[in-house]
């Protein structure tokens, strides 16, 4: 019986050791670890026809609601320049989820999987609210894989050209990542 409360009391002085000892391991960041990578790509989106990289999948059934409440799934080309026979380095998949009774507001999570050169098996994630009329808007990356681990940074777009069936959107990505 001493025995067992001897073990038992040594046993309870040895566990929070051991245990700070990981944690504080592990808090601590090197912080010249981290990389910065710019990009510029451009979107490509085509709304209906043979070619569509755009579906709706749910749509609201009130006329209260109005038309721009929706989502839609997305499956779009990434290019190296705005014309549409521009070498293609990716593609953007994802949803975005229109919003709103007066404008058009999306929010919008994309990911970006690149396919070409040094950044092939990587992407990078997009998660944020996107004011698609506004020419110029900003979106947060929040995450990414293959060289883009434990990524974060933004997005800065441009609309380049938009009709009623097509859309091109320069992005300029800073992408922080380790």
């Amino acid at each position: 019986m001493e025995r067992t409360m001897i073990l038992c009391r040594f046993l309870l002085l040895c566990i929070p050791v051991a245990y700070g000892g990981y944690y504080s391991k592990t808090e601590s960041l090197v912080s010249h670890l981290r990389k910065v990578t710019d990009l510029r790509f451009f979107f490509h989106g085509i709304l209906g026809g043979e070619n569509t990289t755009a579906v709706t999948v749910a749509s609201a059934n009130s006329s209260l609601l109005g038309p721009s409440n929706s989502i839609v799934v997305d499956h779009a080309p990434l290019t190296v320049g705005p014309e549409p026979t521009s070498k293609t380095i990716g593609n953007a998949q994802g949803l975005e989820v229109f919003a709103g009774r007066d404008t058009t507001t999306v929010v919008v999570y994309l990911d970006f999987g690149f396919t070409e050169g040094e950044l092939n098996g990587s992407s990078i994630s997009v998660f944020s609210r996107n004011p698609a009329t506004e020419t110029e808007r900003e979106l947060a990356v929040i995450g990414g894989r293959g060289k883009f681990k434990l990524a974060e940074g933004y997005a800065l777009l441009k609309t380049i050209f938009i009709s009623n069936t097509s859309l091109v959107v320069e992005y300029n990505v800073t992408v922080i990542h380790y």
